[in-house]
């Protein structure tokens, strides 16, 4: 056995992430993540399983999240930055995966963890996040995708796609997380 082979055992399956630290996705809190890390993953990653006109971020969706909500601005930045670590997983999907719901509020409780979110957050952010998708989907997805917002009661967000490079959305996101915090939770 060649004793020069690094091995590296974590609790659970791990993910390496851009800055060179592990992610243990069965034990998110003692993981080492950045706020850079979630913009690299969420500014890469294409909303609707890439099934959309143009490719179109999860971090240029959370910035027009971020712009939409009233209150909680670093929270609606933040509502989808489990898919950093875990992908953008489509819903039809999740439903046939209870492992992955288990998984995926683990990865969400760190993150509110890490950067001080406040739980009381989640219903308005869950509106604005509506609202953008029912916008998103107008401008992005075939013809008559937004059938279920009318039904719903659901107004579009006033928002307009910009379809932003990779570098482009990260740069941004990592400009409005820095202008709404101090910048102490970065690292």
């Amino acid at each position: 056995m060649n004793s020069n082979i690094a091995i590296k055992v974590k609790s659970g399956p791990s993910i390496m992430l851009a800055s060179g630290n592990w992610f243990d996705l069965l034990d998110p809190w003692g993981s080492a993540f950045t706020i850079f890390d979630i913009a690299q993953g969420l500014s890469n990653i294409c909303r609707y399983a890439g099934q959309c006109k143009k490719f179109y971020s999860v971090a240029e969706h959370s910035l027009y999240v971020c712009e939409t909500a009233e209150n909680y601005k670093l929270e609606a930045l933040l509502h989808d930055a489990t898919e950093a670590f875990l992908g953008d997983i489509t819903r039809p999907l999740k439903q046939l995966l209870p492992q992955y719901k288990e998984i995926e509020s683990n990865v969400e409780a760190a993150v509110f963890e890490r950067f001080h979110l406040d739980l009381n957050a989640r219903p308005e952010v869950k509106r604005s996040d509506l609202r953008v998708l029912a916008a998103e989907q107008a401008q992005v997805m075939p013809e008559g995708t937004d059938y279920w917002t009318v039904p719903s009661g659901t107004t579009p967000a006033a928002i307009e796609v910009q379809f932003l490079s990779p570098t482009e959305s990260s740069e941004r996101f990592l400009s409005k997380f820095f202008e709404l915090t101090d910048g102490s939770d970065a690292l």
